[in-house]
């Protein structure tokens, strides 16, 4: 099975698109968490077709920092450091 975590622009501003590829329909939970590792935005937890997807993700209100997209289908778990900019 192949699974990609794709986060752009980045470091980002206001909102980013985060793309995630799947091979085979799986149970898909994509969140962002803060570097303390506290849960800042569950952005998608359910079963998900295979293909190409994308979320987007809105950090007006949160501060300047860096947070994390975690991807996880199954027992894959994919982590991408993003970087918010005010």
């Amino acid at each position: 099975m192949n699974y990609e975590l794709t986060v752009y622009p980045n470091p980002f501003m206001k909102e980013m698109v985060i793309g995630y590829q799947l091979s085979v329909i799986g149970k898909v939970s994509l969140k962002i968490y803060d570097v303390a590792g506290r849960l800042v935005k569950s952005l998608v937890d359910g079963t998900v077709k295979a293909g190409h997807h994308t979320v987007r993700f809105d950090g007006r209100n949160l501060a300047s920092g860096i947070y994390f997209a975690r991807l996880t289908v199954g027992e894959f778990k994919e982590t991408e450091k993003i970087t918010l900019l005010r």
